[in-house]
């Protein structure tokens, strides 16, 4: 099976702490990088992972809070320094640009490479980013600033020939591809034997999906149902409720909730808020509703 993981490099939120840096997730998907939102601190990071950062091209910003951008300058200066010539795909809302093209005109003048801008569209979200391996959507969240999440779903990879089956019937390898895909073979005597008979299926294509800063939605069950691994934000612990609320943010409890709802697999939870020394709280809290959630953490890897 194709390698697909998540790496937390950050999981801290807005006021900076001694235990977590601000948001920021790297996923590897069949050799290629792709990150979620860049707090500060996230080229550090990036490095601790030990990734290799030629791998990342493609960055998506989920909204304009500076927890979740304030590091793209200095990841696009480190690239520099590393002598970096492929051009970077950065994703987000309309502002992302105009915020952040001034800033690397001063402190990023110069590179050998260019990073083009693609604006995603918060209110109705949709495909981003596609390539053989991966198709990448956004959905609207609901925060203070226009936001998004991003689902990563990978294509369906082909069935696997029989290893048997190629000694057997003596199948040359520039056939295989051909049978792979949809084909059979004939054998020189002229007995034919269908695609069904040569090949075992694939393991299924998997998913995960990243809610960055929102209110509880339960719409979004619709749009997350059954993926593998769904990460969403838990700030702040049900006791907090009325500080979630007012800052649009969401309680661990109510990202179990949603998590229950859209029948994921596993639920992943972070963005904690500074006021929890202690964040087992909140996973009990989550628990207590959906038995499968996880902690986020500073070099955590998931595989899917």
């Amino acid at each position: 099976m194709e390698k697909f993981e998540v790496y937390v490099l950050g999981c801290g939120s807005a006021l900076p702490t001694m235990r977590h840096y601000p948001s920021s997730q790297v996923i590897s998907l069949r050799e290629k990088l792709f990150m979620v939102d860049c707090g500060e601190g996230a080229q550090l990071q990036l490095r601790r992972s030990r990734l290799r950062f030629s791998r990342l091209n493609h960055i998506f910003i989920t909204h304009l809070h500076g927890d979740h951008v304030f590091g793209l300058p200095g990841l696009v200066s480190t690239f520099a320094l590393l002598g970096r010539t492929a051009d970077m795909h950065v994703y987000g809302p309309a502002d992302l640009e105009k915020v952040m093209q001034p800033m690397l005109n001063y402190f990023c003048s110069g590179i050998p490479f260019t990073v083009h801008f693609h604006t995603v569209d918060t209110t109705v979200g949709g495909k981003v980013y596609e390539d053989r391996s991966v198709i990448v959507e956004a959905f609207p969240l609901q925060h203070r600033k226009p936001c998004v999440g991003y689902l990563f779903r990978e294509k369906p990879a082909l069935p696997h020939i029989k290893r048997d089956m190629i000694d057997f019937l003596e199948i040359p390898h520039f056939a295989i591809n051909d049978i792979k895909a949809g084909g059979g073979w004939t054998t020189a005597d002229g007995v034919f034997y269908p695609h069904e008979r040569l090949v075992t299926p694939a393991e299924p294509p998997r998913s995960y999906a990243y809610c960055s800063d929102t209110r509880f939605v339960p719409e979004l069950a619709e749009t997350l149902r059954g993926v593998d691994l769904l990460f969403h934000e838990a700030t702040f612990a049900e006791t907090d409720a009325a500080r979630a609320a007012e800052t649009m943010h969401s309680t661990a409890q109510q990202a179990a909730t949603l998590a229950k709802m859209a029948e994921v697999r596993r639920l992943l939870i972070g963005h904690f808020s500074a006021r929890y020394e202690d964040e087992s709280v909140l996973l009990k809290e989550a628990q207590s509703i959906f038995a499968d959630t996880l902690l986020a953490r500073e070099g955590l890897c998931l595989a899917l």
